[in-house]
């Protein structure tokens, strides 16, 4: 999902795992795609660790900045959707698309370990994000 924003953005996106992700690649950017899964109704350990790191340090620097989220889920992703926005509520960014929540009806043990395969039409969504959010921040839109 994240490789297909990244990928519709032309050039104009940078992708990083949460791990990778720090206070001054943020503070560097001009709005945000959060993506992450959710596990067991919240946004995944990487993805807190990495508010968890960059919280603090840029409270007071990002206000106003855009900010969209993909979420897989399992079901239907509104714990992780929550639990992200509360988070970046502190951080006073601006939501500039409707969270797009995918839902890959993981239920079982078997289905939860299995391999997830993204459905053609949910990564054109995905990427039609990452071109949408890129090119309202290359225009000044947002």
């Amino acid at each position: 999902m994240a490789a297909a924003a990244h990928d519709a953005a032309q050039g104009r996106a940078r992708l990083l795992a949460a791990e990778e992700v720090t206070p001054e690649a943020l503070l560097a950017a001009s709005g945000y795609l959060f993506a992450c899964p959710e596990n067991l109704g919240a946004m995944s350990g990487a993805m807190k660790e990495m508010f968890d790191r960059c919280y603090y340090p840029l409270l007071g620097q990002v206000e106003g900045r855009p900010y969209a989220t993909m979420i897989a889920a399992g079901s239907d992703g509104h714990g992780a959707q929550a639990q992200l926005d509360r988070i970046v509520t502190g951080w006073r960014l601006k939501r500039v698309a409707n969270p797009l929540l995918v839902n890959l009806a993981a239920q079982t043990p078997e289905a939860i370990l299995a391999p997830k395969q993204v459905p053609a039409e949910r990564l054109e969504e995905c990427a039609m994000l990452g071109a949408a959010l890129a090119e309202g921040i290359a225009l000044g839109v947002f």
